[in-house]
């Protein structure tokens, strides 16, 4: 009996976590965006933009709360390039900024790019 337990409280937690990645991406105004930094591996989760900041919120976990939070004011994109088959998420494109790499389909980069270039003009101040 203790087993069945454990297994039916293994599969509700499971169908939470589900659940949770599932609203996470279809909540308005969220962009599927995996996130890397330095050499580590991709990890999928949300993108969203709150005012001058760009929030990351991993599809895998408990909490709500942004993981990495990307400041806009002083934020320079370094590279953007297609992602190669193995090298991340096929059909992504990379934005490299600051020692985080960003992988978002064409349509997310496009409104990423618009949402850092429409900064106020003092907000490049920083970037020198």
């Amino acid at each position: 009996m203790a087993a069945l337990d454990i297994l039916i409280s293994v599969a509700v937690i499971a169908a939470l976590l589900v659940l949770r990645g599932v609203l996470l991406a279809r909540s308005r105004g969220n962009v599927v965006c995996s996130l890397r930094t330095g050499n580590r591996a991709w990890r999928s989760g949300v993108a969203r933009y709150a005012g001058g900041e760009l929030h990351w919120i991993p599809f895998l976990g408990l909490r709500l709360r942004p993981r990495h939070a990307i400041a806009r004011r002083g934020l320079t994109v370094s590279t953007r390039r297609p992602l190669a088959g193995g090298d991340g998420p096929a059909g992504y494109w990379t934005v490299d900024c600051a020692g985080v790499s960003l992988a978002m389909s064409e349509d997310a980069l496009t409104g990423f790019l618009a949402w850092v270039e429409s900064a106020p003009p003092s907000a490049h101040l920083d970037a020198a």
